[in-house]
C-alpha cells in the first residue's frame, strides 16, 4: 500500500500541474510587439542622442 502511495503523489502533482497551466495560460492575453518595440526605439533614440552628445 506505501507504494502505491508513493506512486499517487506524482501522479496527483501531474494533474495538478496540468490544471494550473492551463489556467495560466487561459487568463494571458495576447499582446503583439507593438509596445516593445516602441520601448526599443525610444531606448535607441536616446543612446543616439548621450552619445552624439559627448
Amino acid at each position: 500500500m506505501a507504494v502505491l502511495a508513493w506512486l499517487l503523489i506524482p501522479l496527483v502533482a501531474a494533474v495538478g500541474a496540468g490544471l494550473w497551466g492551463s489556467w495560466a495560460h487561459r487568463t494571458r492575453r495576447v499582446r503583439g510587439d507593438g509596445p516593445e518595440l516602441d520601448g526599443y526605439a525610444r531606448f535607441r533614440a536616446a543612446m543616439e542622442r548621450s552619445h552624439t552628445g559627448s
